[in-house]
């Protein structure tokens, strides 16, 4: 699935708040199938199991993590590698 349009440049974002282990891990997975190489994902996510489990699944998956966290929520940008 590749973006055209005005969103192009937009990088897809997946709302996982309220959700718990192993949810955010499992949309970020579904999102990243359809994506091609050098896609960025943003994850939203209010699960603290977060904070361990996506840059484990990134790791194990070769996928680029960065993460920030505010007092609401995490926020996760993944790019896609391969």
């Amino acid at each position: 699935m590749t973006q055209t349009g005005p969103n192009a440049l937009q990088p897809l974002t997946i709302d996982a708040r309220g959700l718990n282990c192993p949810l955010p891990v499992l949309r970020l997975n579904k999102a990243l199938k359809a994506l091609e190489p050098g896609t960025e994902v943003i994850l939203l996510a209010t699960d603290p199991a977060a904070l361990k489990d996506v840059p484990v699944f990134c790791a194990a998956h070769g996928l680029q993590v960065t993460q920030v966290s505010n007092r609401e929520f995490f926020r996760f940008t993944i790019r896609k590698i391969a």
